[in-house]
């Protein structure tokens, strides 16, 4: 079992530098230990489940479907995201529904906290563009986003500036960095890629649309009720949006007719100018997960795993991050996310 606290220079070796490797690194970099972030992609991180990431950071609308550790970890996030970016937009979400969802989204409601209703002219008022779209909708105002391909570089830099040393087109395994350096800690962060030391991990995929128009302004991102996943119109930069999850057990690429019928509808419901916007790509991501859907800290030796983020990498690495470091300096323990062996 890893020794419960480390020199503060003992060096740390980070494999995967998505978000979860991305945080992990950060931190311990900033607490003093030498740190090299192992990529096996390029510096575009087209291949990170990262990349198709809709980067929200909505710790009080995922309690709707998600257990009580995720909103916890989740909230402790936001602080770390505020603290580390602090240009990070935290202008709330909205949910909204049609007459025909009505009682899913009053079911969202009772299930979920840190919101307040809004009705049609509040709403008009906070969002212009959906002026009598809807007849009311719930705000939760502490909530934020990040767009995934911009934040990820800045994190990279971060790291940077923090003394770590970042090395892309590196592919190893846990196993080789322990051998090579066993006075040191392995991080593994590798998502689905670590299924040689971890075989409960599953990928789940989800799916993503890019499009563009400039006729619909939003300053946060939207979740419109749907009877079998929730459906979000995200903003991004230059007049993009990402309309985002669905959530399908299965490993391949791409994206289905029906899910790309079904995201597209969810945003022309949303506001009828979407009809008008250019699409400018699909995408998938495959997501990794344990069967309960729960991420997991896992200690064995020298080599902490941090797998199984879900949907929720964006929303909880931080926090993640924040608990590794402070087992490996103080032997602190949380004992919904951590499994020692």
């Amino acid at each position: 079992m890893l020794q419960t606290t480390h020199r503060p220079d003992s060096p740390v070796s980070i494999i995967g530098a998505g978000i979860a490797g991305a945080w992990q690194a950060l931190l311990f970099a900033q607490a003093g230990h030498p740190v090299t972030l192992h990529e096996r992609s390029d510096a575009a991180m087209t291949d990170a489940t990262s990349h198709w990431a809709g980067g929200m950071l909505a710790p009080w609308c995922e309690a709707e479907v998600a257990e009580p550790v995720i909103s916890r970890l989740g909230q402790r996030s936001l602080d770390i995201w505020r603290r580390e970016l602090p240009d990070t937009p935290f202008n709330g979400s909205l949910v909204v529904a049609h007459p025909r969802e009505r009682s899913d989204f009053e079911r969202f409601a009772r299930m979920t906290e840190g919101h307040r209703r809004l009705d049609a002219t509040a709403l008009a008022a906070l969002e212009p563009s959906l002026e009598g779209r809807f007849r009311d909708a719930l705000f939760f105002p502490g909530e934020g986003h990040v767009e995934p391909r911009r934040v990820l570089p800045k994190l990279h830099a971060r790291i940077k500036a923090a003394g770590g040393t970042i090395k892309f087109g590196s592919d190893v395994a846990a196993k080789d960095l322990a051998r090579l350096d066993p006075d040191g800690i392995v991080i593994d962060c590798r998502g689905l890629g670590a299924r040689d030391a971890q075989p409960g991990l599953r990928g789940v995929k989800g799916e993503m649309i890019l499009i563009e128009t400039g006729e619909v302004q939003l300053a946060r991102p939207a979740r419109l009720i749907h009877p079998r996943w929730p459906l979000y119109v995200i903003p991004r930069e230059d007049n993009l949006f990402m309309l985002g999850a669905t959530s399908i057990e299965a490993e391949d690429s791409g994206v289905s007719v029906r899910s790309a019928l079904e995201l597209l509808g969810a945003a022309y419901a949303v506001h009828p100018a979407f009809g008008e916007a250019r699409i400018v790509e699909f995408g998938s991501g495959l997501r990794p997960a344990f069967s309960d859907n729960l991420p997991r800290i896992g200690i064995r030796d020298n080599t902490i795993a941090v797998n199984g983020l879900y949907r929720h990498g964006f929303l909880i690495a931080p926090a993640l991050a924040e608990l590794t470091l402070q087992y490996v300096q103080r032997g602190q323990i949380d004992n919904e996310v951590m499994q020692c062996a």
